[in-house]
């Protein structure tokens, strides 16, 4: 988001933009959408804790003619424009993969699939394990789920139980974490089984070299620049659908090429998910390391575009992004290409 908007294209059309973390708290997020509101910012992006619970603060924030715009973890709503990616398309097409790899090795009954959730209560883990288990949901497959929180260390942690307690798994479904997951087999000397991996430069990195049979699915970091080009889009007063659902990427192991969808020199935190190119250019790691946790202030003007429902009470903009996440547009779903990413629909 921050390397999106230090763009000069983009740098001219935001005033302020500030970034806070609420982490997993619901009540904390509300309250520094709040918070926000009565600030006069004209823009808050975010991605929800929860998908139920923002139904009154989006009546506030349309009282004030506030933009809200969840993406990522999205609302159950369509008062909002929202962007996200089909979650549920996601997990499927890592299943898929999986389970062609088990009837390749001719393993369709008596085997046991190791699932490693998200965090619990938010839309994008209910929907991935909705994708998973429409796959794996088979006589004769066994299914362990555990929560790993989307955080390596504690992948690693919950994977190491449920191999100590099952001893094996024929193939693993891992939401993100991937590194941990390859860790903790590795430490109980499991043999590197199918896997449906996230798409981190450490997570590819780590099962290119354990030669680990394998797809990686990218959820991009850069769908909050969308976020945020969708709400400069309805400021200036254009028509936007309700939902955005972005494109999932995946690459198999077997075609993974170093320099291209893993960088051996860059962290392993790194996600190699940094742009969609009908949107707008992907960013460079050198633009996204130039960035930091820090706010970031500008004094640039917003261009007033003249027209009616533009939702701005000022010549100036404020941004301010909730990591991570609408307002009421119009009751349809644009799947892909979004045409405002190319040009803006009047």
């Amino acid at each position: 988001m921050k390397a999106w908007a230090a763009r000069p294209e983009n740098a001219a059309n935001i005033k302020e933009l500030k970034v806070v973390s609420t982490g997993a708290d619901v009540a904390a997020q509300i309250a520094a959408i709040d918070n926000f509101i009565a600030a006069g910012f004209d823009a808050i992006s975010f991605i929800a804790v929860n998908p139920t619970a923002f139904d009154a603060v989006i009546k506030r924030a349309e009282r004030t003619g506030t933009v809200l715009v969840p993406f990522d973890n999205i609302l159950d709503t369509d008062k909002v424009f929202q962007v996200n990616q089909k979650q549920i398309e996601f997990e499927e097409t890592k299943g898929k993969y999986v389970w062609a790899q088990l009837e390749a090795a001719g393993k369709t009954k008596g085997i046991r699939v190791l699932e490693v959730r998200g965090l619990p209560g938010n839309s994008v883990d209910r929907d991935r394990s909705i994708g998973m288990h429409k796959v794996f949901d088979r006589e004769g497959v066994e299914i362990v789920t555990v929560v790993g929180n989307w955080d390596t260390g504690t992948v690693q942690k919950v994977v190491a139980d449920a191999l100590a307690a099952h001893g094996k798994f024929d193939a693993v479904m891992s939401q993100h974490g991937g590194q941990g997951v390859i860790n903790a087999f590795k430490a109980a000397g499991h043999e590197m089984v199918p896997m449906g991996l996230d798409g981190e430069n450490g997570t590819r990195r780590m099962a290119v070299e354990n030669k680990v049979p394998f797809i990686s699915v990218e959820q991009h970091p850069a769908m909050s620049a969308v976020a945020m080009d969708g709400a400069v889009k309805l400021l200036q007063g254009h028509e936007l659908p309700v939902l955005v659902a972005l494109p999932s990427t995946g690459v198999l192991g077997a075609d993974m090429k170093a320099g291209e969808h893993y960088f051996p020199d860059l962290p392993a935190s790194f996600n190699t998910g940094t742009g969609y190119p009908a949107c707008f250019k992907p960013l460079t790691p050198d633009e996204l390391f130039k960035q930091n946790s820090d706010n970031t202030q500008g004094t640039k003007r917003w261009p007033r575009s003249g027209k009616p429902g533009c939702g701005h009470r000022s010549s100036q903009v404020n941004f301010m992004a909730i990591p991570r996440r609408g307002r009421r547009t119009y009751p349809y779903v644009a799947w892909w290409p979004w045409a405002p990413c190319r040009a803006g629909r009047p």
